[in-house]
């Protein structure tokens, strides 16, 4: 199947429609610290506690992507975003009305983790990649992602007013109506079933190729392998400083406000540094660009925790973490498809994305632990520092071309 055969609307509905998606699911998950205060002072909770349900969340996340990218490679999108919208809706009403933490961890972790991961931006930019033509994709990944990111400027400040008018309770239900809009949407986004349905081959797509034989071939690939390894410190960067960033700039006596509109922020200025970045995707080595974006969070973080706290300096932080903050998407996804092809690039970008998640995982988790053991986050802080400059390190060595295999020959 090529892209033009398996479009079924103009490209600028598809792209459209895929950041609409992107846009409504990472709202509320962008959101999640806004409730880290109010929820631990009801019940009488440790941070540990709300850090495990969202470390949860991250894992699980990351953990159901292949599986969903691989169901909608072989069965289409349109049912695999569905629901996952109905998961992740639900997972808000339990969180909403979670009176232990069993429940917490069932609603915020299980449910809204699994949720994610069949219909957020990771099959949104599976989906461009098999729809849309190659000379849309680049920059389509990166508007998709800044669609995300916008998300992020847009519902942690409406969740801050909400909590304060209505309530965290009904908040968190709004939210969840908020995310079944995916569904509608998700129609324009329809990919033709694989099963069964005759293949073009290309350079990269095999059109006998097996999942098995997918999976073994990426995971022997050393450039593939060094990209999964790189993307782990994008997750544990960003899922710690969006579960603990409110709460660490009320530690440090600023008021509430600072805390969600230093996410906002970094949702606003993230949009225009996915769009930039899906630009320098076409324009310049991946590799090198992945680089300097592991390499500039590092420094902007550490300049970060070593400032004192104050609303400028927060916001500041935000500004230019943000635009550092999803532009790894549109170099990391187009390297996948550039080395496999798009036939099985939602469940390969997957496993990528897994390993983001564990990152994010490990991220909450540690910021939680080490919080109620040293009440401090500066160990989590400097580690973000140092896993910055490693992967900036492990992304050099990246080979920018397709897989070599051998070509089979005629009886």
């Amino acid at each position: 199947m090529s892209a033009a055969t398996g479009r079924r609307y103009a490209p600028e509905i598809v792209v459209a429609a895929g950041c609409l998606i992107a846009l409504i699911t990472f709202g509320p998950r962008a959101s999640a610290g806004l409730f880290q205060i109010p929820m631990t002072l009801e019940f009488g909770w440790g941070r540990d506690t709300f850090s495990i349900a969202i470390a949860l969340q991250n894992l699980l996340w990351g953990l159901g992507a292949p599986f969903a990218g691989a169901v909608a490679d072989r069965f289409g999108t349109v049912r695999v975003l569905c629901f996952g919208a109905l998961l992740y809706a639900a997972g808000l009403i339990v969180m909403a009305y979670a009176t232990t933490p069993m429940t917490m961890h069932l609603g915020a972790g299980v449910l809204i983790g699994f949720g994610l991961s069949a219909c957020s931006f990771n099959l949104v930019l599976a989906a461009f990649g098999k729809l849309l033509p190659e000379q849309w994709r680049p920059m389509a990944f990166g508007a998709g992602t800044a669609a995300g990111s916008f998300g992020q400027f847009l519902f942690p400040p409406i969740g801050n007013i909400m909590i304060e008018q209505i309530g965290w309770h009904q908040a968190l239900v709004v939210f969840a109506g908020s995310v079944l809009l995916v569904m509608p949407l998700a129609i324009m986004l329809g990919t033709r079933k694989t099963g069964g349905a005759k293949q073009v081959a290309s350079a990269v797509n095999l059109p006998n190729q097996s999942v098995t034989q997918a999976l073994t071939e990426a995971f022997k690939h050393r450039s593939y392998v060094l990209l999964v390894l790189g993307f782990f410190t994008c997750g544990f960067q960003l899922a710690f400083i969006t579960a603990h960033m409110p709460a660490y700039l009320k530690d440090a006596g600023l008021p509430a406000w600072v805390g969600g509109w230093t996410l906002a922020v970094i949702g606003l200025a993230n949009a225009a540094g996915s769009l930039g970045s899906g630009w320098l995707t076409s324009r310049m080595p991946k590799r090198h660009l992945l680089a300097w974006i592991y390499l500039g969070r590092a420094v902007a973080i550490a300049a970060f925790i070593l400032l004192p706290a104050s609303p400028a300096t927060a916001l500041a932080f935000g500004v230019v973490i943000g635009l550092f903050w999803l532009s790894t998407v549109p170099p990391t996804s187009s390297l996948v498809m550039l080395m496999f092809g798009t036939k099985y690039m939602a469940m390969l970008y997957g496993f990528a994305f897994f390993s983001h998640q564990v990152g994010g995982f490990l991220g909450v988790l540690l910021g939680g632990i080490l919080y109620e053991r040293t009440g401090s986050y500066e160990i989590v802080w400097w580690l973000s520092v140092a896993l910055g400059v490693a992967s900036a390190l492990i992304n050099l060595p990246i080979v920018e071309k397709p897989v070599t295999r051998a070509v089979p020959q005629p009886a």
